[in-house]
């Protein structure tokens, strides 16, 4: 549809003077004045019981868990660094006090150890 200037404005939707039949007009096939699912079968409007999902997403999102939450995490980091400082006291470096990250401490561990199945079968 092009627009020219002498054209009538009552042609276009926006120049009825009903605005209600335009907001009509473009309800339909929009919404439907039943409340409906895309099933068809049809919605209840008082609140829903919360799934176990949903009741679990809340309560992880309050401030509460979360502060619990990164408590737990941080003593399981901490174990989990301090078993890689006990193992690497365990495995012979020159120099003993040099620095390994966490692969190079597991790949060290496995050479020792087969270093050490080595020693034993000879």
């Amino acid at each position: 549809m092009m627009l020219s200037p002498d054209q009538p404005d009552s042609d276009l939707p926006w120049g009825q003077s009903d605005a209600e039949s335009v907001l009509n007009d473009m309800k339909i096939g929009c919404v439907s004045d039943d409340p409906m699912d895309g099933e068809g079968k049809t919605r209840s409007l008082a609140p829903q019981a919360l799934s176990r999902e949903e009741k679990r997403r809340r309560r992880r999102a309050t401030a509460k868990y979360r502060s619990a939450h990164a408590t737990r995490e941080r003593i399981r980091v901490e174990a989990f660094n301090v078993a890689f400082a006990e193992l690497r006291k365990l495995l012979p470096t020159l120099p003993p006090d040099k620095k390994l990250s966490k692969i190079e401490i597991l790949r060290l561990a496995i050479c020792y150890i087969s270093y050490l199945n080595h020693v034993l079968d000879v």
